[in-house]
């Protein structure tokens, strides 16, 4: 089943439904969505809000129904018409326009029908595209294609995490066959390594941005090469390199094949830096430059951003494995095998090829992704730096048509306006927040929080149905949640260093607070660890038995298997969003971003973007400066008792707290304009694409 198919399926007068199924704008366009819904709700949600699977399951009587039914006609022509406006628009914020830019992640977060994302590494990446796209960026998205290598989170009845792998079915999902000349699907040879690996090309639509995504599963490679684009961050360390080899050498190529020009080269991690040895190549070559020269020209027009806030984190192969897949590119360079290899030795450690050195010699300009990681990664790689270097930060944010509640957004359009999105960085103009009526704010979110539940008690119904599970499972999945309930949420990856066991410190205090009768609370968990990490699989097994407590009476649930449509259930309908990593491990982190635009108040340690986005009235900081998990669960708990709580349940005679509604609006209108994408990608404008000349 492909686009071409649905393009013959569909009548003449509703081809543009297969065209905006084709590029990802719907999913952040109400009004596009709206309008797949109506067709058929039932089977829009059996097709997880997945537009081409729902095409493909709709039937041709309902196609002709539709091409005849005038209300739906009309609803059709005009979110066809906004899609078209949006696409052809040409929007010019800058006099100085960027130069064209490559922007190489080793995932993307884009929308759960296209599970090629981990975590938040991956939704930064498609919260930038889609953020590009909004402002008419010129930026070419580079990633991988992982056919079979999304992992599905099962809970066993014993609380483990088990893995089942999901295959992407790619004629059911966002993509397009990138064709050669011939009419065939694009496949490359990767240059100059030895042995050939070969990858075929798909594109997405995000708007007006393009990524493109490479596979190697396919037949002109062994069944060893193939099994490359397998799987995210496998960790098998030889394939790991391969993978990191074909995303970086195999990218830049593709990029050269398609004859896509660009003058700038952004790295999200260090996972694709070898797309800057590739640009050195390809420079020595096209201006027949010299090696050296060629390295000062890549410096000087590419970017390197890094997460890690750990030496020991980053990703270190041996020198003889390195050495042995670029045999062949060592002497198209001209250079020896020592100095190929000195970009990425660690002075403190110099006993592999580091990643991140490699990406953080080889990019002039290099940035952290808050303010407080900014003085890890000085402390960190400081002795790296250039004189002629530009080390800064941007703190990452989020896209906000994407994160935030069609209800809320509707409520924002009727105070500040219909085309607030075109200014939402203006700090001033959100001030007008406060003018929402309390009730009709309040109750907006509890919509929001009764979808949450309703949605999380409808997948507990639905694997009752399919698999029978004990109704203790059900019971720990959330089967007795409570939207009057002041609801707690954390829900990211689940790793020893997020500290997911905080708030389960003291079970006894915090029984009490869970069953108080007249002031309850109940806290909703979900969150994936990494199949290697056993750790973080005990924690989550702690969590879901105490979840299947029955003196915590149902009000502890960890819901299984997070994704893209947990997570904006989850940012939407909490009331508080809980965070507490240790210190400085956080880079930034940006769920606590996307829960504070929707009104969720951000409760946390002062890690991360909370520095710089904590006010003293739009959530709560607690802990020290360092941390400590018996000092810190005990402020956690002192908070929730003493303020958190009364604050929550200080009713009076209405059905919600006044002064808990005018923390939710301060969320609104602080965090909003300062941690969006679009302030991120301005920053990333003034602090480096417009000062890289060609």
């Amino acid at each position: 089943m492909n686009k071409e198919y649905l393009y013959k399926k569909t009548p003449s007068n509703l081809q543009g439904l297969v065209e905006i199924a084709y590029n990802l704008w719907w999913s952040w366009n109400s009004e596009a969505k709206k309008m797949f819904e109506i067709i058929n709700p039932y089977l829009w949600k059996e097709s997880s809000e997945n537009p081409i699977k729902f095409l493909k399951i709709l039937s041709e009587e309902e196609f002709q129904k539709l091409s005849k039914n005038k209300e739906f006609l009309k609803e059709y022509n005009y979110v066809y018409s906004l899609f078209k406006e949006y696409i052809n628009k040409k929007i010019k914020f800058l006099d100085n326009e960027p130069l064209p830019i490559a922007y190489f992640c080793a995932e993307f977060g884009l929308h759960h029908s296209l599970p090629i994302y981990s975590g938040g590494l991956g939704f930064l990446a498609g919260d930038i595209l889609k953020e590009s796209s909004d402002l008419n960026i010129p930026i070419i998205g580079v990633g991988f294609m992982y056919p079979g290598g999304y992992v599905r989170q099962v809970i066993g009845s014993d609380g483990w995490q088990n893995g089942t792998e999901e295959n992407i079915i790619k004629d059911e999902a966002p993509i397009e066959r990138v064709l050669d000349e011939k009419g065939n699907h694009l496949v490359i040879k990767v240059p100059y390594i030895d042995p050939p690996v070969y990858v075929s090309v798909w594109k997405v639509n995000i708007g007006r941005v393009s990524l493109y995504l490479l596979d190697t599963d396919i037949e002109q490679n062994s069944p060893w090469d193939r099994q490359i684009s397998y799987r995210l961050y496998t960790p098998d360390l030889n394939q790991r390199l391969r993978q990191q080899i074909v995303l970086g050498v195999g990218g830049y190529a593709v990029l050269e094949r398609l004859g896509i020009k660009y003058n700038i080269l952004h790295l999200n991690e260090g996972h694709p830096a070898f797309a800057l040895y590739e640009r050195i190549r390809f420079f020595m070559e096209s201006e027949n430059l010299s090696f050296d020269d060629a390295v000062s020209r890549v410096r000087e027009t590419s970017i390197f951003t890094t997460h890690t806030p750990l030496a020991a984190a980053t990703d270190v192969y041996n020198f003889d494995m390195v050495v042995n897949y670029f045999n062949d590119y060592i002497k198209k360079l001209g250079i020896s095998s020592d100095k190929f290899l000195s970009f990425a030795i660690n002075p403190d450690n110099p006993n592999g090829f580091n990643m991140t050195v490699f990406a953080f010699n080889l990019s002039k300009y290099k940035n952290a992704v808050s303010r407080k990681h900014f003085g890890v990664v000085k402390e960190m790689w400081g002795k790296l730096l250039r004189e002629e270097d530009k080390l800064d930060y941007v703190t990452n944010g989020v896209h906000v048509s994407s994160w935030l509640a069609g209800n809320i957004n509707k409520l924002i359009d009727k105070t500040l306006g219909a085309n607030w999105m075109d200014f939402e960085e203006d700090i001033g103009m959100w001030s007008k927040i406060d003018d929402i009526d309390d009730k009709e704010f309040w109750k907006i979110h509890y919509q929001n929080k009764v979808k949450m539940i309703n949605f999380i008690k409808e997948r507990v119904r639905h694997k009752w149905k399919n698999e029978g599970i004990d109704p203790i499972i059900a019971l720990a999945e959330g089967a007795l949640l409570d939207p009057d309930i002041l609801t707690i949420g954390f829900a990211r990856r689940m790793t020893e260093y997020k500290r997911p066991y905080l708030i389960l410190k003291d079970l006894n205090r915090l029984e009490k607070l869970v069953n108080d009768e007249e002031r309850p609370i109940q806290i909703i968990f979900a969150g994936k660890a990494h199949p290697a990490d056993i750790p973080g699989k005990k924690i989550i097994q702690q969590i879901f038995n105490v979840a299947k407590d029955s003196r915590f009476a149902g009000r502890i649930a960890f819901v299984e298997d997070y994704n893209e449509e947990v997570a904006k259930y989850l940012v939407r309908g909490c009331d508080v969003w809980l965070n507490n990593p240790k210190i400085p491990l956080e880079a930034c982190g940006t769920s606590g971003m996307k829960a504070s635009i929707n009104g969720v108040l951000h409760c946390s340690t002062k890690d991360g973007w909370w520095p710089e986005g904590f006010n003293g009235k739009n959530g709560w900081a607690f802990g020290g400066d360092e941390s400590d998990d018996e000092k810190d669960a005990n402020a956690l708990y002192d908070l929730l008792e003493k303020e958190i709580i009364p604050k929550f349940y200080n009713m009076d005679d209405l059905e919600y707290s006044k002064e808990w509604v005018g923390m939710m609006k301060e969320a609104i209108k602080s965090v909003t304009p300062k941690f969006s994408a679009r302030r991120m990608m301005f920053d990333y404008l003034n602090k480096f694409y417009l000062q890289i000349k060609e």
